[in-house]
């Protein structure tokens, strides 16, 4: 009869064979299209997880932030400080409170405008699109007009897209997507405001 160590060995190098394997088997390098949707929280705090890996890479980063541009963000101080980054924010504030649809449309184009200019210009290993599902969900933006420029990247150009309800279209044309699933939010059951290095 094996003991409790042994059977644990046995398993680890199951475990690191599989890894090995697997890991031989990965070949391709590529720019990938990440999504980052759900109602859970953790979509933009992931992706900008990602951003500190990009610029602790001495890679250069772009960020449009879609509708939170009336809102104060430490990622905005922080990031948009760094040598390697361009930190755009777009937006007047979340839709109901701007109530004017036109407006909304025609600040969601700026923000496009400039991470168009990111996504296809070359020089951005990574482009981060915050909010980017919220602007396409209300078609603040025409959705194909999205997967067409993101269709068109540079070959090793990483795209990252948070926020709730992405589109199917874009769901089926990402590399990675993640659900974010809300289980328990402080706000929600508690009425714990937003706090500063938590949410923003």
């Amino acid at each position: 009869m094996k003991t409790d160590s042994e059977s644990h060995q046995q398993m680890s190098e199951r475990r690191k064979e599989s890894y090995e394997k697997k890991r031989a088997e990965a070949d391709v390098e590529k720019g990938l299209l990440i999504v980052n949707t759900g109602t859970g929280k953790g979509k933009s705090t992931a992706a900008f997880g990602m951003a500190v890996r990009v610029l602790g890479h001495g890679m250069k980063l772009g960020v449009v932030q879609f509708i939170k541009g009336a809102l104060h963000t430490a990622e905005r101080d922080f990031l948009g400080a760094a040598a390697h980054c361009d930190f755009v924010t777009m937006g007047d504030g979340y839709t109901w409170n701007t109530q004017n649809r036109d407006a909304d449309i025609a600040t969601a184009r700026k923000g496009w405008d400039a991470a168009r200019a990111m996504i296809l210009g070359g020089e951005h290993q990574m482009v981060i699109l915050d909010e980017l599902n919220i602007v396409l969900k209300y078609e603040y933006l025409p959705i194909e007009e999205v997967l067409d420029v993101l269709s068109r990247r540079p070959p090793m150009v990483h795209v990252v897209i948070t926020g709730r309800n992405a589109p199917d279209a874009l769901i089926e044309a990402a590399d990675l997507v993640t659900e974010m699933k809300l289980v328990k939010h402080p706000y929600r059951e508690q009425h714990v405001k937003a706090q500063r290095g938590v949410e923003f």
